[in-house]
């Protein structure tokens, strides 16, 4: 009991072992931090037991609880304010509906003029779909080996087969 008392700072109304050994239902010392993290003085308090209950209550305790609550009426209406998600969403599906309207116009246009036409070759305008997968690391791979690093491990593999001859 002496060694737990010399752990907190003492109170010179009351001696810290005492304290402890005295201490009754419901009742603690307790020591709370200080704001640059020092302890504070050690005091007896008295605990309060929680004031709340296992499973649902019935309707009736409900209501007489929200009618009492400090914020009744506040938050009766349940609101659905819009969220981002929904708002970039939206700017999407706009976005995708207009590309489509412009592509289905430019084939509407070039439809009534022969030159435009075209003769079954891709485009030289990039395309606005992503990269596949597969297509992105082999971009990425053949960005690799144009670096000096890549061009050792070349030299290396190459001269590592090449060796013998």
């Amino acid at each position: 009991m002496k060694k737990a008392a010399q752990t907190y700072r003492p109170n010179p109304r009351f001696g810290i072992a005492d304290a402890i050994r005295d201490v009754g239902v419901g009742e603690a010392i307790t020591s709370f931090l200080q704001a640059k993290g020092a302890p504070g003085v050690a005091e007896r308090t008295l605990i309060r037991p929680p004031r709340s209950g296992v499973g649902p209550i019935d309707a009736n305790a409900k209501t007489t609880l929200m009618a009492r609550s400090p914020v009744a009426g506040k938050y009766d209406q349940a609101v659905d304010n819009e969220s981002a998600h929904e708002i970039l969403a939206r700017r999407a599906d706009a976005a995708a509906s207009q590309a489509r309207a412009q592509t289905e116009s430019e084939a509407n246009t070039s439809d009534t003029k022969p030159e435009r036409r075209s003769s079954g070759t891709r485009s030289s305008a990039p395309s606005r779909r992503s990269d596949s997968p597969l297509q992105a690391f082999v971009k990425s791979f053949a960005r690799q080996l144009g670096t000096r690093s890549g061009q050792a491990l070349i030299r290396g593999i190459l001269g590592s087969l090449f060796k013998g001859r």
